[in-house]
């Protein structure tokens, strides 16, 4: 009997080398781990010691709230940015020319909250532009470089910023540098943000250039508070989990695309809680030690993300965030209470943790990177009663062929995909009621990356 546990890890046998047809009287089994080497290699190449290295440089700065100096070159936001450009400048010599780094500058109005005043703010970007002329993705990593103490409008006190969220930006950009010299046909953004902890501001300003400018942004992977596996409130210590936030209803849905929801019954299959099973997926494909739990709320109760802004623009994004957060060291002033330090240090930090989560990171979007465009036009036939399913897709209209499709199924009830398909025709008739699973359809290339999964809509 395969435990439930572990039926995420099963599926049933599918190889790529032409057209395998599954019956219902094949059982499940061990699935044939296909690791790519390339991915497996550049996790492999992200280090601990730079994480660490990353997060004391950052911390060093003394204070990195949005509303500090820009114009020191040792302390404050500005300085920040500019070292954060810098080593992505230095990481861009690997690339051929291929990665490009900007200073995304701009302005927000004083708000009467946060903001007091206008403020110029910048969003840090190294840009890995695609390969592909025909291929428009653009697949976005990003955390916070903007830090903060107790109270939030306090621009001068030591503010480290070791957790929230040095460990996210420092996980972009030992990305950046481990990915700079690979050539994907798509385009990857490695972005540090600033005034999230003022107000969502870069991600905002960063998600609706993108909507403005009418980018193909297939995915977003926000990483905040990401490097501290221990909890002194609750004394659990756990290295192995690291959660994925997404949201269920989109935020931007359309009348529409309510009724299509309610007419599949798919609430916990939105855009972004597909992109967060992808990361499960490949992340736990990958990375050793790790076990990614997908939470399925869109973030934190009283908290909020980088993430957030791309949801509400209609894009596909989540949010990692450690298992067990220490409030003790999250959003406090540097001080001593009754022998207890408070503050967000880089010594309350496990940075072997960060460079997993850091893998998963990596792992998922390097796949996605190198997967070919999602199939298009999906659709489950529904003109006649049958206890069959019949699927039918177009091949993605930009970009590389596929080398075929990965259909996914799962029972109604089950959040993972638990059975995977694969054909290399544009349809597939299964002997499963379309009425009692999910299905969705990947595009797949020959090493076996896969885009992200399109649930079918009714057709006739």
């Amino acid at each position: 009997m395969i435990s439930k546990s572990n039926l995420k890890k099963l599926f049933v046998a599918a190889l790529l080398a032409g057209s395998y047809v599954i019956t219902p009287s094949q059982s499940i089994a061990q699935e044939v781990v296909r690791q790519d080497d390339e991915i497996k290699q550049m996790v492999n190449q992200l280090s601990s010691k730079n994480l660490e290295e990353l997060v004391r440089k950052m911390v060093s700065f003394g204070t990195r709230h949005t509303l500090s100096t820009t114009t020191s070159k040792k302390e404050g936001i500005g300085a920040a940015r500019e070292w954060v450009k810098s080593e992505f400048e230095k990481y861009a010599q690997a690339s051929g020319g291929r990665m490009t780094v900007e200073m995304d500058k701009f302005v927000v109005k004083a708000d009467g909250r946060r903001v007091p005043q206008d403020t110029e703010m910048a969003n840090v970007i190294a840009i890995l532009k695609g390969t592909d002329p025909n291929d428009d993705r653009v697949f976005i990593v990003g955390g916070h470089l903007d830090s903060r103490v107790t109270d939030v409008m306090d621009a001068k006190s030591k503010a480290p910023g070791a957790n929230d969220d040095a460990s996210g930006v420092a996980i972009v950009m030992e990305m950046a540098r481990v990915m700079a010299s690979k050539k994907f046909p798509a385009t990857l953004m490695f972005v540090a943000f600033q005034g999230e902890e003022q107000g969502l501001y870069g991600s905002t300003h960063l998600a609706e250039r993108a909507k403005k400018e009418g980018w193909n942004l297939v995915a977003m992977q926000n990483n905040d508070i990401v490097g501290n596996s221990y909890s002194a409130e609750t004394g659990i210590h756990d290295n192995s989990r690291v959660r994925i936030f997404s949201e269920g209803t989109p935020a931007s849905e359309t009348e529409e695309q309510a009724r299509l929801r309610k007419t599949l019954g798919a609430e916990n299959d939105s855009p972004s809680r597909n992109l967060a099973r992808y990361m499960e997926t490949v992340g736990e494909k990958y990375v050793d030690q790790i076990d990614v739990i997908l939470v399925h709320r869109s973030d934190r109760f009283l908290r909020g993300g980088d993430h957030t802004p791309f949801n509400r623009q209609g894009f596909s994004a989540v949010r990692m965030s450690e298992m067990n957060e220490d409030f003790d060291h999250q959003h406090q002033d540097v001080r001593k209470e009754d022998g207890k330090q408070y503050g967000d240090l880089p010594e309350f930090m496990d940075f072997e943790y960060l460079r997993k989560n850091a893998g998963v990171n990596l792992a998922s979007m390097a796949s996605l990177g190198w997967a070919p465009a999602a199939p298009e036009k999906v659709g489950v036939i529904t003109s006649n009663l049958t206890n069959k399913t019949d699927l039918k897709w177009e091949a993605p209209s930009k970009g590389a062929k596929p080398a075929g499709y990965y259909v996914l199924m799962r029972p109604t009830h089950e959040s993972n995909w638990e059975k995977k398909f694969y054909v290399t025709d544009t349809k597939a008739t299964l002997p499963y009621s379309k009425d009692n699973y999910f299905f969705a359809v990947q595009s797949v290339d020959a090493a076996g990356h896969a885009s992200l999964p399109v649930l079918p809509v009714p057709v006739r």
